[in-house]
């Protein structure tokens, strides 16, 4: 075959001008063919030529290079890029072939082109006097501008109006340092001002070096960012009340701090909550919270910072703070708290307890602040609620038993023989029979040996572990009554019950579960009431009074005289008896004024058809003066201290039957 040019050779063997050609990764042979995908050639190319080619990437490239063609030293233009993980394509022709040249880069260019233009992000190509040179169709959609009507102009014309002045500071910049970046800027579209994610690169032409280009494309992130405006208010605002939460204060006392200038840190809780809570429900408390969140806020000077931490628990901030202001601040608290809080159908009573805490006075790190201002409103619990005080060091004593008694009072509850019930007889006056016996809870401490009930009795109070404590109580108590029944004894165990427990909505159930786990058809079980369960609520004290006597339990209203009840209030409570308190039994044969209030209390409580007990009868003419005066029951040391189960039935086979002889 005859041929007088390359251009001609190609086409006479080829069939074409620009033969499509190949190259693998494992072979430096130059597969060229007339039809694409069926090679019919394979030229051999030098080591240096064939890396050359796979440096092509998936942009489209161009390469000349000298091959050796039917024996002919011939000089190719390649135009291709990487078409696989291993594999390069593209077409060839005549380096002097300017036209056909031109078609393949033409070709691969106008692929280039659509991609840009159909690619589903906004891409922006600028030049370096920020003029753009390529708006795409998602640009133009976003925007309502056509392409053909922004080249050519600032690529700050789109923007908004506020960011141009800095994204022109940020391209002179790029510009010099030719790096690529990223940049996050405000646009105006047809929908409206939407934030875009700019990844910016820059490209450089091969027709000088002054030629370059920063390809923007841009992707919209204003719904994440919205997203995320959301989470952060969520991450730092109280969701309940809309003060700041435990995360925002504590961040802003580490500031304070930094600063290195006087503050004081308030910590506050409600007193009572639980009871509240748990008596008209969560959204009566949440709503008791909110209230109290705005009598805050109204407490505070501009600058400060109030943040709830949880639970009825309130952080405040307190800037350029010194004892005296500290404390004025905690007194306007506590007035505010003291009027009525309108909930609806209901008006709520609540006060709170204030620690306080100053730097650096009493620290100077965040933990130690808190810790204190903690740890001094717990004292100002002990010492009567309501009130505040501020934090000195003898404090961390009170707050180390605090927690000692939390940690060892739960181990207690799960140990076997660390709790223990006692019980105290109560003597019928006419027979000297016992049918009744008074449960009293007793702790003897691995470590600390015997723990006065008034010690842990208020804490459990205080924390509402007297809710499980009562629990496990009522279950001791039943298995042991149903013990004593078995052993053909008669007898009745009282338990003691507390405001706080009243407020449980499973006591009722825990206690009618109880009896029914003892195994017995009728209840042995009577309840022990104070004259503070009635304060807060008599309406509800009655109705649980009501279900407890359903249930087969006689209900005994303890202390008698010594409470807030009016003889009123007495005729309408489902009573079965009263017990009188011991500070009227002390030495009563011989106080004129106790014996006429107690035979007042017998008369009334003898027409209401209850019986009396006399509880902290120690002397012989104590009981005389009130079995003549008509009580019911002796309660006392003077007959039976309180005995654990052994002790007691041995006193039962001994004195009790002494007891019962002499009545």
């Amino acid at each position: 075959m005859l041929v007088d040019s390359t251009e001609s050779l190609l086409f006479a063997y080829f069939g074409t001008r620009s033969p499509y050609w190949q190259l693998s990764a494992d072979s430096n042979a130059l597969q060229l063919a007339g039809v694409k995908g069926v090679p019919n050639l394979a030229v051999a190319l030098q080591p240096q030529q064939a890396n050359e080619i796979r440096a092509f990437t998936g942009v489209t490239s161009h390469a000349e290079i000298d091959i050796t063609l039917f024996g002919e030293p011939q000089k190719l233009s390649l135009v291709g890029k990487k078409s696989g993980a291993y594999s390069w394509t593209g077409t060839a022709s005549n380096y002097m072939d300017t036209s056909a040249v031109a078609k393949d880069l033409s070709q691969g260019l106008e692929f280039a082109e659509q991609v840009i233009s159909e690619v589903n992000s906004l891409v922006v190509i600028i030049d370096h006097n920020f003029n753009i040179l390529r708006f795409n169709r998602l640009c133009e959609e976003v925007t309502g501008l056509r392409e053909k009507d922004v080249i050519g102009k600032s690529a700050h014309a789109f923007m908004v109006a506020g960011e141009r002045e800095a994204s022109r500071s940020n391209l002179n910049e790029f510009f010099r340092n030719s790096a690529s970046y990223e940049a996050e800027r405000a646009i105006n579209t047809i929908n409206g001002e939407r934030r875009i994610l700019w990844r910016n690169k820059f490209v450089q032409s091969g027709s000088g070096p002054d030629e370059r280009y920063l390809v923007c494309s841009g992707t919209d992130v204003t719904e994440e960012r919205k997203a995320q405006a959301k989470l952060l208010k969520l991450a730092t605002i109280d969701t309940l009340t809309g003060l700041s939460n435990r995360h925002a204060i504590y961040e802003q006392i580490a500031e304070a701090l930094t600063a290195g200038s006087r503050f004081g840190v308030l910590f506050l809780d409600l007193d009572n909550f639980k009871q509240v809570n748990d008596h008209y429900g969560h959204v009566i408390g949440d709503s008791l919270i909110q209230a109290v969140a705005l009598n805050l806020e109204a407490s505070m000077r501009d600058g400060d910072v109030v943040a709830r931490t949880g639970g009825a628990a309130f952080l405040v901030l307190v800037r350029e703070a010194t004892v005296e202001l500290m404390e004025n601040v905690a007194r306007r608290i506590i007035d505010r708290l003291r009027a009525p809080i309108n909930l609806g159908l209901i008006e709520a009573y609540t006060s709170c307890s204030i620690g306080i805490a100053l730097f650096p006075d009493h620290g100077d790190t965040l933990e130690q602040l808190v810790r204190c201002a903690d740890t001094a409103m717990y004292v100002a619990k002990d010492a009567g609620k309501r009130t505040y005080r501020v934090f000195s060091p003898e404090m961390d004593n009170k707050v180390a038993e605090y927690i000692w008694l939390d940690v060892n009072l739960r181990k207690a509850l799960e140990a076997d023989g660390q709790l223990k019930l006692y019980y105290q007889p109560k003597l019928c006056v006419k027979t000297g029979e016992v049918h009744s016996v008074e449960a009293l809870l007793r702790w003897d401490s691995p470590d600390r040996g015997r723990i006065p009930p008034l010690d842990f009795i208020s804490y459990a109070e205080e924390s509402g572990f007297i809710v499980p404590l009562g629990r496990w109580v009522m279950r001791e108590a039943a298995k042991q009554a149903a013990a004593w029944k078995a052993q053909k004894l008669d007898i009745r165990i009282a338990i003691n019950l507390s405001a706080r427990q009243l407020t449980s909505s499973t006591l009722i159930q825990d206690f009618s579960d109880v009896i029914r786990q003892s195994g017995q058809s009728q209840c042995l079980l009577d309840i022990e009431l104070t004259e503070s369960c009635l304060i807060d609520d008599e309406i509800s004290a009655h109705a649980i009074i009501r279900q407890f006597r359903e249930l087969g339990a006689k209900v005994q209203l303890d202390d008698f005289g010594t409470g807030y009840s009016s003889l009123s209030q007495l005729a309408r409570l489902p009573l079965d008896v009263i017990k009188l308190d011991q500070s009227f039994i002390s030495s009563i044969d011989q106080n004129a004024t106790s014996q006429t209030l107690v035979r007042a209390m017998i008369a009334v409580a003898k027409q209401l058809n209850l019986e009396v007990v006399a509880e902290g009868v120690e002397a012989e003419g104590e009981a005389e003066f009130l079995k003549d005066a008509g009580v019911d029951y002796f309660q006392g040391y003077l007959y039976g201290r309180p005995m654990p189960v052994k002790e007691f039935e041995e006193w039962l086979n001994n004195k009790g039957k002494r007891l019962r002889l002499v009545a």
